[in-house]
């Protein structure tokens, strides 16, 4: 394939499938919903877990380890699953099928790469972070292929697949975690997190029966090239700034102040999981909207990301109204530090989940420079916010801080994909097709 390098490149390549009416698109939705559902309970009684057992230093050592996991996981959508997704959603099961061999063992060499580097530095590091890190590094190549599945099956319309091997995952969860638990350390939990996921990557492969082919990966990156190095720069500075003002906070504040923002968002898991995995189900939705009924997709967006805004500020109304009894009991001792940051975590929460509407949308034009030029803008804001409210008033003012950047970015989106469909209904571009 040789792929077009105009920003505003229509990605699809085949005519609407049969049953892609309005049926069909409540189907897919439904599973994609059901689907968060499950990879929210898992991320949620893991967190929950954790937060009990190890108290809030360990657990803001576990959060290091998970948001690492974050700059990992968006570093092999970026390159392996997101051009999937774009460019592969309802095409032909031959298509589909070449694609996602090359698009997983990609996942899968990613993982591998950088689990052998995270590995490295954790047995480097040593103290408590150092096995944590060790143990991350151990577990990448799972992870990130499970996860790989779920785009896949998502990119071919086949969501229950997506949502059973969640469930398989959670199920897998239970044990693992029970005897972490017994262990009683940080890289234990890892570990248990990590070998679940990997039994459900392996299910991966049972449901597809797709093999994974890593000497493939090369191809693919060359030939999603003008998409995938731009998605994997606007990936990787969404989570890596995460990451910077989770190690920020914790050299400014202390630790302890990590594991109290991560209690904050457990206690908004489901929408924060739903923004996570938004492209699993919005992305292909919105191109199929572009390919069917162009003049459709800004008030798709609109409603997508109006919807997501509204009911995170529901949930955290719901927060602010738990008495204490109940959040000891969620989150143990971390609940009192975690109850402070409601109010701005909920307000970034929502600003969040508007702008992933207008991000959805610019995927799904194929804007990959706009919509670079749009992550880019909010992660700078994301860190400045973060880190200078934590210099100026503590754990409390980084939550504040990153709660204003968080809708200041979310209006940048919105002017982007404003400017993106004017452009694309003034000169739109030819479909091109792909192998």
């Amino acid at each position: 394939m040789t792929p077009m390098t105009t920003e505003r490149e229509n990605p699809q390549t085949t005519a609407p499938p049969a049953g892609s009416g309005k049926r069909a698109l409540l189907g897919r939705l439904s599973w994609g919903l059901a689907d968060q559902a499950a990879s929210s309970i898992s991320n949620f009684v893991v967190g929950i877990y954790v937060a009990r057992s190890l108290g809030v230093t360990a657990f803001g050592v576990f959060s290091l380890a998970w948001v690492t996991y974050g700059v990992v996981l968006n570093v092999s959508r970026g390159l392996a699953t997101d051009p999937l997704v774009v460019r592969f959603s309802g095409v032909p099961d031959t298509s589909w099928r070449r694609a996602v061999a090359r698009s997983t063992g990609t996942a899968l060499g990613v993982g591998a790469a950088l689990g052998a580097a995270c590995l490295v530095a954790g047995l480097g590091l040593g103290g408590r972070v150092g096995p944590a890190f060790a143990a991350l590094g151990v577990m990448l190549p799972g992870l990130l292929l499970q996860d790989a599945w779920r785009f896949s099956f998502f990119a071919a319309g086949t969501g229950q697949k997506a949502f059973v091997n969640d469930v398989v995952w959670g199920v897998a969860l239970v044990p693992a975690m029970v005897v972490a638990a017994r262990v009683g350390s940080v890289a234990a939990f890892v570990l248990a997190w990590g070998t679940s996921a990997t039994v459900a990557a392996g299910y991966g492969y049972l449901q597809s029966g797709i093999r994974p082919r890593m000497t493939l990966a090369y191809g693919w990156l060359r030939e999603q090239r003008d998409l995938g190095y731009r998605y994997l720069v606007e990936n990787v500075s969404l989570s890596g700034a995460g990451q910077l003002r989770a190690y920020g906070l914790g050299a400014i504040v202390g630790v302890g102040a990590v594991g109290a923002v991560r209690g904050t968002e457990l206690l908004l898991g489901p929408f924060l999981a739903v923004l996570m995995g938004l492209s699993l189900v919005t992305v292909p939705e919105a191109a199929r909207v572009l390919r069917r009924a162009p003049h459709q997709l800004g008030r798709f967006c609109l409603l997508l990301g109006g919807g997501q805004a509204a009911a995170a500020l529901l949930w955290g109304g719901a927060l602010l109204l738990m008495p204490d009894r109940l959040g000891e009991l969620v989150l143990g001792g971390v609940w009192h530090s975690a109850a402070e940051l409601i109010v701005p975590v909920t307000i970034g929460v929502a600003g969040a989940g508007l702008g992933t509407g207008a991000a959805a949308g610019l995927r799904a034009l194929g804007a990959a420079r706009r919509s670079l030029r749009c992550q880019l803008f909010a992660s700078a804001c994301y860190v400045g916010g973060g880190l200078g409210g934590a210099v100026v008033a503590g754990t409390v003012g980084s939550a504040w801080g990153v709660a204003a950047a968080t809708v200041s970015g979310s209006a940048v989106w919105w002017l982007q994909l404003r400017s993106a469909l004017r452009e694309h209904h003034l000169n739109p571009i030819p479909e091109v097709r792909t192998s």
